[in-house]
């Protein structure tokens, strides 16, 4: 190409990249008005949503707010997937890549102590207990932040490009009921993605360990992977006057639990990778003067590499059957594994951040470390990159280090976040929507 003709063609280029940038400009003022205009909305949404809890796949009542919300805006939602979840696509007037955008929306077992006047009252029954159910880890604000960024983009359809997949989940914290699958794996085997292959994937979550006004994330891994361990020890019962005469599951299980850590203090380099192995239940026995046949530990896993994971699932099982062979009884490990660890994609880490810095300002974005926690977002990853990240929900004037942590009957959340939240999602759908093509 003469010199001439190759400045035209960048003159040209040069010249359309400003369109763009003008144009998304204007797209991000007319989102950003719709999203303030529909911010008391979100807080009706969230307290509405907060009052009458759902545990996981029961999430009636929830799904219909939802799904009557998303009607209202002109979508057509997809309701039942996986129980109780609830898709609708929003189609641009542009064409454009396509991204989804996904909210939990199941509560937990806990009974709320906040004091709130929309506190939930709200009992029901998990894996055979009559609880309490609360959203103690924020659900429903992800529910109405979503809601919040739908309206905000339905308003400006016409000059959106790409299309956007609404994707409010179910069971994120599992069935009630033990040996059902969790929420977005059963979602992806049922085929939300067959027919809309997104770009990419976003998600967030409300964190007590943050202020409000503040937002955090990490290129790579994030979240831990999560597996739910169950250990059988079988004895020998007998008369607890009389132990030799039997074999005691308790006294093994016992042993085998504290062996387990030592698995961690002194076999993994928790150096390189951090390694939590935590038991959560010890079942056994009906009365003080009888060893029982069998007894039960229930737990947790948290890794963030797979080839340690299966290395610690190894030792625990080698630690189990080693220790109960030695005291005459047998122990059987079985391990579920409920997400794989949450990685964000490095290169969509790198454009979210810049998007959150744009929303709300590279100091109010903070560096996560790696967090124990987990979150079955990661299976989105097994469809396209995802980027997580999370939203301070701590009251100012309060220490996050000592607030209630999410999962607490006290877990407190500041409605301030639901501005900040919906405002930093519909940024990062915003930029990734709109970004040049090639």
């Amino acid at each position: 190409m003469p010199f001439s003709g190759r400045i035209a063609a960048s003159a040209l280029l040069s010249s359309l990249l400003l369109t763009v940038a003008v144009s998304a400009q204007a797209q991000d003022s007319a989102a950003a008005k719709e999203l303030q205009r529909v911010q008391p909305r979100i807080v009706e949404w969230r307290r509405d949503l907060h009052e009458h809890p759902e545990l996981g796949t029961h999430e009636v009542r929830t799904a219909k707010l939802v799904a009557d919300q998303l009607r209202a805006l002109g979508l057509q939602p997809r309701t039942g997937i996986a129980q109780t979840g609830v898709i609708a696509i929003l189609k641009g007037g542009k064409p454009g890549p396509r991204i989804a955008i996904r909210a939990d929306m199941d509560a937990l077992p806990v009974t709320e102590q906040t004091g709130l006047p929309f506190a939930s009252k709200v009992t029901g029954e998990y894996r055979g207990q009559l609880v309490g159910i609360m959203h103690a880890c924020g659900h429903d604000a992800h529910v109405a932040m979503l809601l919040g960024v739908a309206s905000a983009l339905a308003a400006m359809k016409d000059q959106l490009p790409g299309e956007v997949m609404f994707v409010f989940q179910p069971a994120e914290e599992g069935p009630p009921n033990a040996g059902e699958e969790f929420g977005a794996a059963l979602m992806l085997k049922q085929g939300i993605f067959a027919d809309f292959k997104p770009d990419a994937v976003f998600g967030l979550h409300v964190w007590a360990g943050l202020p409000v006004g503040k937002v955090g994330t990490r290129s790579g891994a994030l979240m831990a992977s999560a597996d739910e361990w169950t250990l059988t020890v079988h004895g020998k019962q007998t008369h607890g006057s009389r132990p030799w005469d039997g074999v005691d599951p308790i006294t093994i299980g016992a042993q085998i639990l504290l062996g387990t850590q030592s698995i961690i203090a002194r076999q993994v380099n928790i150096a390189a990778t951090p390694v939590v192995l935590t038991a959560g239940q010890f079942q056994s026995g009906v009365r003080f003067n009888i060893i029982p046949d069998e007894a039960k530990l229930v737990g947790t896993l948290r890794t963030f590499d797979p080839v340690v994971r299966q290395d610690v699932i190894d030792r625990f099982r080698r630690t189990a059957e080693d220790f109960a062979h030695a005291g005459g009884g047998k122990a059987e490990l079985q391990v579920v594994n409920n997400a794989p660890a949450t990685i964000n994609d490095p290169a969509l880490a790198q454009r979210g951040r810049a998007s959150l810095e744009n929303a709300l300002g590279a100091g109010n974005v903070v560096e996560m470390p790696l967090v124990t926690v987990a979150e079955d977002f990661s299976q989105y990853a097994t469809a396209a990159p995802t980027f997580f990240f999370f939203v301070g929900s701590t009251a100012l004037g309060t220490d996050p280090a000592t607030a209630p942590i999410n999962h607490s009957p006290q877990f407190l959340l500041d409605e301030q976040s639901l501005q900040v939240g919906s405002k930093a999602m519909l940024q990062v759908a915003l930029d990734y929507l709109n970004q040049p093509t090639q």
